[in-house]
C-alpha cells in the first residue's frame, strides 16, 4: 500500500476495499467460475458508481482523477482488486476510456464514454495477433482500409479480454498510411467472437475475427495512420494496472502466509519461529517490497508521461511477472499439503498471476525490449 496517496485517493482505496469485501469476495469469485461473462453486470455498475471507470474520463463528462496523477488513483483500485482476485473488466474498460478521452471524435466520446463510466457499456481492446507481440510491432494481420465514406476492418485478433461481454471493441490495426485505431460495435455484421479458455476462474479471453466489417469514418480513435504513440501509451497503462493488481495479490498472500506460520505449530513451537523459514520469509518480503516499488514507479511514470516511462513500465512487468510466480510458489510450499486443495484460495491467486505474467508480454519479452532500449541509448 502506498503511503503518499492524498486523502481523496485514500478514501477511494478504502471504499474500494470495503466494496470488494462485501460484493466481490472470494466466495463470489468462485461462484462466477462457470458464468459466461465471469462477472456480474449489476455489481460492475455499482463498482462504476464508486469511480472505477471515471478516473481517466474527460472532465467535461464528469470524469477525472482525484490527485494530480489519475493513473496512480486507478492503480490503487487495481491493487485492491488483486487482493481478492476480484472479477470485472477494469483494465480493458479503462484503456478504452483513456483512448477515447485522448483521441476520440467529440461525438463518439459523447456517445460511448458515458455508458462506460456508468458501467452499462463494456469495452474490450483488441491488440495482439498471431504472434506473442504486444505492441505496434505485432500489427499487420488486421487491416483498416477506406471504402468511400466508410472504413472496412478485416483480420483476426487474439487474447482479447472481455471480448464476449463487450459492447464495443477498440481495434488496433494497420492501414495503408500506418497504425490506426477504430472503435467497432461488437455486434456489427462481420464480427465473430470465439470464446477461449483461461486458467483464471473469472477472467475471460477470446479470439475476434473481423470479416469486412464496415464502420463510419468517424469511428477512428486518434489520427488515421499515426496511432503508434497512442498504442504504446495504452500498453503502458495496461501494464501499470496489471502490475498493481499483481502486487495487491502478493501482498495479501504474503500476509496470509505469515499468519498461517504463526498459527501452525510443530514440535511444540510455531512454524514461524524456525530460522530456516524466517530466512525464506525475509527473502519473500524483499521480493514483495521490490515489486511494490516497481509498480509504484510504473504508475507514476505512465500518469505523468515521464521520459523514462518505457523503462519503468518494462522493468515493472519483467520483475513483477517473474517474482509473482516464484513468491506464490513459496507460499504454496509453506502452507504444505493444504495449499494443494481446491478449497484453499492460493490456487486462485496463482491462476491470475500466471495469466498476468503472459498477457501484455512475458517478463522475457519485456527484458528483450529493455535491452533494445539500452542498445539504442534510449535509457
Amino acid at each position: 500500500m502506498r503511503f503518499d496517496l492524498n486523502d481523496d485517493t485514500e478514501f477511494l482505496r478504502a471504499t474500494t476495499s470495503r466494496f470488494i469485501a462485501d460484493e466481490m469476495s472470494m466466495a463470489a469469485t468462485r461462484a462466477l467460475a462457470s458464468a459466461p461473462d465471469g462477472f456480474d453486470r449489476d455489481t460492475w455498475r455499482r463498482a462504476a458508481e464508486l469511480g472505477w471507470t471515471s478516473l481517466l474520463a474527460p472532465a467535461s463528462l464528469g470524469g477525472g482523477g482525484l490527485s494530480d496523477n489519475a493513473v496512480v488513483d486507478l492503480a490503487a483500485v487495481a491493487e485492491e482488486m488483486g487482493r481478492r482476485v476480484a472479477p470485472g473488466p477494469l483494465l480493458p474498460v479503462n484503456v478504452v476510456v483513456d483512448a477515447l478521452a485522448r483521441g476520440g471524435e467529440p461525438a463518439l466520446v459523447q456517445e460511448v464514454v458515458p455508458g462506460l463510466m456508468a458501467g452499462d457499456t463494456i469495452a474490450a481492446w483488441a491488440l495482439a495477433e498471431s504472434r506473442d507481440v504486444w505492441g505496434v510491432d505485432g500489427l499487420g494481420e488486421t487491416v483498416v482500409r477506406e471504402d468511400g465514406d466508410h472504413l472496412v476492418v478485416s483480420g483476426h485478433k487474439r487474447f482479447v479480454e472481455a471480448a464476449a461481454s463487450a459492447d464495443v471493441i477498440l481495434v488496433s490495426a494497420m492501414s495503408p498510411s500506418g497504425p490506426t485505431q477504430v472503435l467497432v460495435d461488437a455486434r456489427a455484421d462481420g464480427v465473430t467472437v470465439i470464446p477461449g479458455r483461461s486458467i483464471d476462474l473469472v477472467r475471460r479471453f477470446a479470439d475476434v475475427a473481423f470479416d469486412g466489417v464496415r464502420i463510419a469514418s468517424d469511428a477512428v480513435v486518434g489520427t488515421m495512420g499515426d496511432a503508434a504513440g497512442d498504442i504504446e501509451h495504452q500498453c503502458q497503462l495496461a501494464l501499470a494496472l496489471q502490475v498493481a493488481e499483481t502486487v495487491g495479490m502478493l501482498d495479501d498472500v504474503y500476509v496470509t502466509t505469515v499468519e498461517y506460520l504463526v498459527d501452525r505449530w510443530s514440535f511444540g513451537r510455531p512454524l514461524a519461529s524456525y530460522q530456516a523459514l524466517k530466512h525464506r520469509l525475509a527473502d519473500m518480503l524483499l521480493a514483495l517490497e521490490t515489486a511494490k516499488g516497481c509498480a509504484e514507479a510504473a504508475a507514476d511514470a505512465v500518469g505523468t508521461d515521464d521520459a523514462n516511462v518505457r523503462r519503468d513500465v518494462g522493468v515493472a512487468k519483467a520483475y513483477v511477472g517473474r517474482a509473482a510466480i516464484e513468491l506464490l510458489g513459496e507460499c504454496v510450499q509453506l502452507h504444505g499439503g493444504i495449499a494443494m486443495t481446491w478449497e484453499h484460495d492460493l490456487h486462485v491467486y496463482e491462476r491470475r498471476a500466471a495469466v498476468n505474467r503472459a498477457v501484455y508480454g512475458s517478463p522475457e519479452y519485456h527484458e528483450e525490449r529493455l535491452c533494445a532500449l539500452v542498445e539504442t541509448g534510449a535509457v
